[in-house]
């Protein structure tokens, strides 16, 4: 999510003096704003959507005229339909055309949004419009509109967070606390419905009081109450009604719409969000793990391989692509997760080989998607790149394809990279990581795995009972998959017209398969649209729509494609890469003939505007760049010194409030814990991935996940007392009389060298440890008492019983 502050940005090369904030965290030479004097925000809530409309005003406060560029960065699940800009002098007015139609000479001012993507660290989306000279002393009245997808929370609330553009709150619009006031002034409404009904909304900001506007409780309004509160993010948590696993709401389509088009007929917005409770770690799992590793690098995957596959569950599926100027699959197909598969799997890898050429990604996905998937096992891939492939736009359109049986984690190793992992994971609901070292690959894919081990609810599907006459079509397909934590927002479009009018409810079932469990869940939802008539759902279903005609547009399947794109964003307002924008301007000015009295019509003019994608750089952008050397044990007195850091903080914090407040000011309201989640060690460490281990210690650790069975055991080896240091001999002679089977003592002696050394080798060896423990517990529950306190002497450890489960 962007946390910086756009809005209208001016060049400035020397310090300014006027107060305007500095944007060079994000730019290397830094821009500053026109300031923002005035706010005022419309948000519509429809369940799990949000249409906002804004006006924002601005004033050159400076002494001389600015040269203005309006920024507005986008997330994942945003799109502008609408932007205006209105001087004293001219209009601005950004209006989708046709790619092929367009006079890109005509707008110039190319060179300035190429500095834009080169000069900032933080990749993303930004709509950005040039808007002319603003003279001194003189205002800018921007309008803004788009829609957005809100992410859902655990507890059912829709999160609804004002983007910093509309609510700057950087050090130059700091909290004021002598005058409690920002230094402009916003007006925040929020509009809220739903068939479920409104229950209660929640924000980290003061609210009026929730008024409701229908008798069923089924709309709503609330609004911003007094100034808002600086240094934050407004946000905002909706609830609407009782959770539950699939929900639906019907929105009317656009009266103006020829019926039978995309904005003509009504839409359902459906939130499918099954309960899947945690997994048992260690336990036997489904799922069909595929790995497909860009052979130009292999020797520096073997490592990150052993623990993978080493961290498998037991009852999974796997296979390993090794992919160069040809493809080669270990097995024809996947294979039962067992130890001969595995022994065999791993004997074959370094036999391989490597390629200096380019590289057939598309050749390997297409012979992974050309095999079965096992029943019952969700599909994921997990795609390591050295390099962008020479065909990345038909390897989109390949994954895009099958985006809804299977999700991609892509790992890549240059910047060059970033787009085409991105986009795999976000197509597919995966993940993409830059990997810096090798060191650092163990750490990213074995988190990326934790991620990927969380229960799914599979063979998803939806069945429909319509009245006679209509007909609904799912846009862009059910997924067949839904991840624990995870949910999945469609759009269906309800087409025809109903035989009997009288009926006013539809049924919609969503069935799918929990740990060989059938679940089934049926709603009624009413067939009569909702909607105030701004279309949010109709929009993200055209964005959706557009993101799944774009791999056969560009893949050469003939025009058609192309020309229901282009159909589509233009009636919509959502651009597509075959539209583009360009902002009118028009001049405000009334001009006269010299001579007989005549008005000469507005003239027009064309000026840059257009979303663009930031490039960013990986090594700044981040604090990957900090290589963090971690002793043993280290992590965990960071996290005890982290708890008393933030005890200490916030009683300072408090203390400061206080006595600079005093009863001058109110300090704004607390935020919700929801709201608000901060990991430790991102605060201390930035994250897991930067810590780098001393190449010792990963040495160790290698050596016993190296010794490791499938199903979690350890044999009683000379392999293992090397790495336990520790005489074969007096393992032997240590084990308890209680142990009948030497693989329980030597697992034992495992487990708790691991835990020996620390909370590192934990986060690093956890998914193994669980298997192992799962596997004791299976076994031998009662002797795990006498082992851990054998184990103990002999390492010389203090583990205590609860790593056993005891």
């Amino acid at each position: 999510m962007w946390r910086q502050t756009f809005g209208l940005l001016k060049k400035s090369y020397t310090h300014d003096t006027t107060g305007s904030f500095s944007l060079g965290k994000w730019l290397n030479v830094p821009l500053s704003t026109v300031p923002l004097c005035s706010a005022v925000v419309d948000v519509a809530i429809q369940d799990y959507v949000a249409d906002v409309a804004s006006e924002l005003i601005y004033q050159n406060k400076s002494q001389v005229s600015r040269e203005v560029l309006f920024v507005f960065p986008l997330g994942p699940h945003m799109a502008v339909y609408s932007f205006q800009a209105c001087s004293e002098d001219a209009k601005v007015q950004a209006m989708l055309r046709d790619e092929a139609q367009q006079l890109h000479e005509a707008t110039g001012r190319w060179e300035d949004l190429e500095y834009l993507q080169d000069q900032t660290h933080q990749p993303g989306e930004v709509f950005a419009c040039f808007l002319g000279t603003l003279p001194p002393g003189r205002e800018m009245v921007v309008t803004l509109r788009y829609v957005q997808e809100l992410p859902r929370d655990p507890d059912g609330a829709a999160h609804f967070v004002l983007p910093g553009t509309l609510h700057p709150h950087t050090i130059h619009y700091a909290w004021n606390c002598v005058t409690s006031k920002l230094p402009y002034s916003l007006l925040l409404t929020a509009s809220l419905q739903s068939p479920r009904g409104v229950a209660n909304v929640q924000a980290n900001f003061t609210l009026t009081p929730l008024i409701y506007t229908a008798r069923d409780r089924s709309t709503a309004q609330v609004s911003l109450a007094g100034s808002p509160p600086g240094g934050d993010d407004l946000e905002l948590l909706v609830y609407f009604g009782e959770p539950t696993a699939v929900s639906a709401v019907v929105e009317k389509g656009d009266p103006g719409a020829p019926p039978g088009s995309l904005l003509g007929d009504p839409m359902v917005l459906v939130m499918l969000a099954p309960n899947i409770p945690e997994a048992v770690p260690g336990q036997h799992l489904s799922g069909e793990f595929i790995f497909l590793l860009d052979t130009t690098f292999l020797e520096h995957a073997q490592d990150s391989l052993l623990f993978l596959l080493k961290s498998l569950p037991l009852g999974c599926y796997f296979n390993i692509y090794c992919y160069g100027e040809s493809s080669v699959g270990i097995y024809p197909q996947s294979v039962e997760y067992t130890q001969d598969n595995l022994t065999e799997a791993m004997r074959r890898i370094p036999s391989t080989g490597s390629s200096l050429g380019d590289t057939n990604l598309l050749g390997t996905l297409r012979s992974v998607y050309n095999t079965s998937r096992p029943r019952g096992h969700t599909r994921q891939l997990f795609i390591f790149m050295a390099g962008p492939p020479p065909d990345k736009e038909a390897v989109v359109a390949e994954v895009c394809r099958h985006r809804n049986s299977h999700r991609c984690h892509s790992f890549f190793f240059s910047e060059d990279s970033v787009a085409l992992a991105k986009t795999l994971a976000r197509e597919t609901g995966g993940e993409a990581k830059y990997i810096s070292s090798d060191k650092s690959m163990i750490f990213e894919v074995l988190k990326c795995l934790k991620q990927a081990l969380k229960p799914a609810a599979e063979e998803v599907s939806l069945s429909w009972t319509l009245p006679c006459g209509l007909e609904v079509e799912v846009l862009g397909g059910t997924p067949q998959s839904i991840f624990q934590g995870q949910h999945s927002l469609l759009y269906a479009q309800i087409r025809g017209q109903a035989q009997d009018t009288t009926v006013a409810k539809g049924v919609m079932t969503l069935k799918y398969s929990l740990d060989g469990q059938d679940v089934s869940h049926t709603i009624e939802f009413p067939l009569c649209p909702q909607g105030d008539g701004r279309l949010a759902g109709h929009r993200l279903a055209a964005k959706c729509l557009l993101e799944r005609l774009l791999p056969e547009a560009v893949s050469g399947s003939g025009d058609e494609p192309r020309r229901r794109a282009v159909e589509i964003s233009l009636a919509s307002g959502i651009i597509c890469p075959f539209t583009s924008y360009v902002g009118v301007r028009t001049s405000q000015r009334v001009t006269w003939y010299r001579g007989p009295l005549a008005l000469l019509p507005p003239r027009q003019s064309l000026t840059l505007c257009q979303t663009i994608e930031i490039r960013g750089s990986i090594m700044s952008s981040s604090c990957r760049q900090k290589a963090i050397w971690v002793p043993h044990g280290w992590l965990t007195a960071v996290r005890a010194s982290w708890l008393a850091l933030r005890r200490l903080t916030h009683g300072i914090a408090h203390l400061s409030q206080q006595g600079a407040c005093s009863k001058a000011c109110k300090p704004p309201p607390p935020p919700i814990s929801s709201l608000k989640h901060v990991n430790p060690m991102e605060l201390v460490l930035c994250s897991q991935d930067t810590v780098f281990w001393p190449t010792k210690g990963i040495a160790e650790c290698q050596e016993l996940v190296a010794l490791q069975n499938v199903d979690g055991s350890w044999a009683l080896s000379s392999g293992l007392a090397s790495v336990l240091e520790v005489d074969e001999a007096e393992i032997k002679g240590k084990m308890p009389a209680e142990v009948l089977e030497p693989s329980i003592w030597a697992t034992v002696l495992a487990v708790t060298w691991l835990n020996r050394n620390g909370m590192c080798y934990r986060d690093l060896c956890g998914l193994l440890e669980a298997k192992a423990v799962t596997w004791l517990c299976s076994q031998a529950v009662s002797q795990l008492d006498k082992c851990l306190e054998a184990a103990n002497t002999l390492l010389g450890s203090t583990v205590e019983p609860s790593v056993f489960r005891l």
